[in-house]
Order: C-alpha cells, then sequence, then structure tokens
C-alpha cells in the first residue's frame, strides 16, 4: 500500500494554543520576513509574538537584553527568541491524564488490524483530533490529511473517533496523540505495541543417527520474534530441561535452546519436541524423531515338542528371534560344550532336529551381531527316556484317586458321628422297674426292701414305666 508523509493540518487554534509558520521564498527556502534595516532574528521574533499570545506574554514578562552601545537601538536578542520558542513547545506538550479523553493501550500482531479510539466523556461537542507517533495529523473530525491509506474511519460522532490501521508493521509502533480542542486544550496519548511471531522453527542435531548409550545435542532456533520467544523441550509426554541463549538484532530477537540428551534403544522413534510460548502464536512445535542404533536382542523360542518336557525320540524345532539396529545380518547356531552333532539341521535362524536322544545333551547358542554389537541366547538341553513322561502321569493319577476315596470314607464318618449324636439326644429318661418300686415311701433301707418284696406277690402291679 501506498504510504505518504502527510502533515499536520492548519487549524484555527484555540485561545492559549500558537503556531509558528515560517514564509517561503520563490525558491522553497524558509525566510523570515524583515522590514529594511532589521536582521532575520528580529523579524522571526516580531512574527512570532505577533501570532502567539502565549510567546508575546513571555516576552513582555521578560526584561530587555543589555545593549552594548548605547547609541544603537537594541535589537531582540538571541536568549529572547530562544524562551519564546519555549513558551510556543510548553503550550504542545502532552497535559497527561485529560479530564474528558478516554484511550486504551493497543497490542496488535504484525500484519493484522488495530483499532485507535479517542473517547470523550460528557462532550461538549469539541473537536477531535488524531495524530501519529511524528505528530502528523491523522484525523481532524471525519476528514483524513495523512495519505496513508491504511487508516480507515470507523466511527465518528461528537464522543468518539475510532480509526483502524490495517496490515499494522513494526514502524507503525509508538504513541499515538488524542488532542481536544477545549479551553484549554487536552491532549492524551496511546500506545501501539506490535508483536512479531517467530519465524523458521527447526531444529537442529550434530549427527542424524545415534548410537545407544550415546549423549547428543539438539538445538531449536527461534528466529526473528517480538518479543523473545520462551522455548520449552518434550519428549513424549516429559518435559525436559535446555540451555537458552539470546541474540537481539535491531528490534527482533532470536532465541536458540540447547538440550543434550543421553539415548537409549526404548528412544528410537521416539520424537522430540520443541514448543514455543509467544503472545503473538499459539501451539507452535517442531518434532525431531530420534533414530537410535542399538547391538541385537536374541530370544531363543521352542517350537516343538509343544509340552516342555523333551523325550528319546521327539522332534526339536528352536527358533532363534532377533531384533537390532541395523538388522543384524549374521545369526549363528554353535554348541558350546561340544561340536555340533551331524544330525542336527541348522537353516538360518532355526535349529532342527528329527529325533532326540540323550547323546544330544548340552547347551546351544544363538549369536547375533551387526554394526554396533554382537548378543547371543542359550538353551539347555535335557533328553528324557520315553517314558518318563507317561509313568510320572500314572503316578500322577493313582495318587489323585488315593487322594479320593480317602476323603470320601472321612466324609461318611463324620456324617455318621453326626446322626448317632442326635439320636441319642432326642432318647434319654429314667427307667423304674419292680424292684424300686416302693423306694422313694421308705423311711429306710429295710423297710425299702421289705416294701419290694411285698410287691412282688401282686403279679398285677409289676409293671414298667417310662418316663
Amino acid at each position: 500500500m501506498e504510504r505518504g508523509g502527510g502533515g499536520r493540518t492548519p487549524l484555527p487554534l484555540p485561545r492559549g494554543q500558537c503556531r509558528w509558520r515560517w514564509p517561503r521564498r520563490p525558491g522553497g527556502e524558509r525566510a523570515a520576513l524583515q522590514e529594511p534595516g532589521e536582521s532575520p532574528d528580529d523579524a522571526a521574533s516580531a512574527r512570532l509574538l505577533a501570532s502567539c499570545p502565549a510567546a508575546a506574554a513571555a516576552t513582555a514578562a521578560s526584561p530587555p537584553a543589555a545593549s552594548p552601545s548605547a547609541a544603537s537601538p537594541s535589537p531582540p536578542s538571541l536568549a529572547l527568541f530562544l524562551l519564546a520558542a519555549a513558551a510556543v513547545a510548553a503550550s504542545l506538550l502532552p497535559t497527561g491524564d485529560g479530564q474528558n479523553l478516554v484511550t486504551e493501550d493497543v497490542t496488535v500482531v504484525e500484519g493484522e488490524v488495530a483499532t485507535i479510539s479517542c473517547r470523550v466523556k460528557n462532550s461538549d461537542d469539541s473537536v477531535i483530533q488524531l495524530l501519529n507517533p511524528n505528530r502528523q495529523t491523522i484525523y481532524f473530525r471525519d476528514f483524513r490529511p495523512l495519505k496513508d491509506s491504511r487508516f480507515q474511519l470507523v466511527n465518528f460522532s461528537s464522543s468518539e473517533l475510532r480509526v483502524s490501521l490495517t496490515n499494522v508493521s513494526i514502524s507503525d509502533e509508538g504513541r499515538y496523540f488524542c488532542q481536544l480542542y477545549t479551553d484549554p486544550p487536552q491532549e492524551y496519548y496511546m500506545t501501539i505495541t506490535v508483536l512479531v511471531p517467530p519465524r523458521n522453527l527447526r531444529i537442529e542435531s550434530q549427527k542424524e543417527t545415534a548410537m545407544e548409550g550415546e549423549e547428543i545435542e539438539l538445538n531449536c532456533t527461534a528466529m526473528a520474534s517480538r518479543p523473545a520467544t520462551t522455548i520449552r523441550w518434550f519428549k513424549g509426554s516429559k518435559e525436559l530441561s535446555g540451555k537458552t541463549e539470546v541474540e537481539q538484532w535491531s528490534d527482533m530477537y532470536t532465541v536458540t535452546s540447547q538440550l543434550s540428551l543421553k539415548v537409549k534403544r526404548e528412544d528410537d522413534g521416539v520424537p522430540v519436541i520443541c514448543q514455543v510460548d509467544h503472545p503473538a502464536v499459539k501451539d507452535l512445535q517442531t518434532k525431531y524423531y530420534l533414530d537410535v542404533m542399538y547391538k541385537p536382542e536374541v530370544q531363543v523360542l521352542q517350537n516343538s515338542p509343544a509340552q516342555p518336557l523333551t523325550r528319546e525320540g521327539d522332534l526339536l524345532d528352536l527358533l532363534c528371534q532377533v531384533k537390532g539396529k541395523p538388522e543384524p545380518v549374521d545369526v549363528t547356531w554353535l554348541r558350546v560344550d561340544d561340536e555340533m552333532p551331524q544330525h542336527i539341521i541348522v537353516s538360518g535362524s532355526n535349529l532342527h532336529i528329527e529325533s532326540l536322544n540323550k547323546s544330544d545333551n548340552g547347551t546351544y547358542r544363538c549369536e547375533a551381531s551387526n554394526e554396533v554389537g554382537t548378543s547371543f541366547s542359550d538353551y539347555i538341553l535335557y533328553v528324557y527316556d520315553s517314558r518318563a513322561g507317561e509313568e510320572s502321569a500314572i503316578t500322577a493319577v493313582d495318587h489323585a484317586v488315593i487322594g479320593g476315596v480317602v476323603a470320601v470314607v472321612v466324609f461318611a464318618m463324620l456324617c455318621l458321628l453326626i446322626i448317632l449324636g442326635r439320636y441319642f439326644a432326642r432318647h434319654k429318661g429314667t427307667y423304674f422297674t419292680h424292684e424300686a418300686k416302693g423306694a422313694d415311701d421308705a423311711a429306710d433301707a429295710d423297710t425299702a426292701i421289705i416294701n419290694a418284696e411285698g410287691g412282688q406277690n401282686n403279679s398285677e402291679e409289676k409293671k414298667e414305666y417310662f418316663i
């Protein structure tokens, strides 16, 4: 977009505010109008005093300078001229927090749109003016003297002047002034802050491939940001700490973070994440996938027979399972304690014995190697008699049967004891015979015997009683 220089528009100034305008000669040079016999400084001072009451008042209040010669007239001195200029500048200084003006600071990302607002409380229809950091008039009421078309009027009323600035760049940052033409004039400023997100976020490593147990260094760089970014490291979900260095160039910052990491075989293929925290951007990150080389992992698996017990005559099939990076290319079988029997067949990672016998007993080793190193795994073979498994199975069955019979007998005895106990508890009592009849009514033992004998004569009374 075209961006013009613009300038401050001549305005009818309120009381107490001054404008100093220099006339120009036909050639374009600034020159003070002067009378014949009058110096340029005298002419400039006279025009300043005539156009600015504040400067005139300051001049009237100051004592005249001492003249070097009484015979010559005393022109205004350079000090008097500077004093008048200071009075003009003082009338244009910001007045701080205006009683009626309200503004807000603006933070915007580079390339986006900033909205500048000058609001007036208790408006009395005074003129509102907006100036850029160079104090050029952007808008006077609803008129835009500045040729920069990126500034567009959003709203204008007696209580607000709102302007949008599109495609914001760093050069637009600074203080923007709101002026309210009251008596006395009021001025207040707002600040536009431009944020620049980091560019070219990348991770670099000194080595593309690392060995297991080796320490590597990763560097994450976030270039040309404003303000400086904060870099965080993650490996999986775990956060790691790095060493950060910040470089400033002009108004931009380049941040580099260095991470030292000792890698393991489990880290192969794991992403290391460099994440940037910056107010101008969210969720900005880049990933680096670790490439770790490690020596082989070796494991021997028994495919046949299905049961762990190996007997004479059985078929034995072993598989050597290997994993490494790079992929192991050299896989070998050997017998540790003796030479490999001739009837054993080795094919790559497989070892095959068609019919086992006791001469095959021993330790068999699978060994694998790659560029990183060599690893192995051992299988100890012991061949049992052909019926070793069956005898043990029969013995196990006999023991199970005997145990079951004993358990049934014990259970039956317990049940019988419980039934007898309940029967005797329900049929207990006292039995009275003929011999005991009358014993309770006898006064002594002899009388009881006589009563008992006498009772035997009466057969009808000889009865048993059950209570």
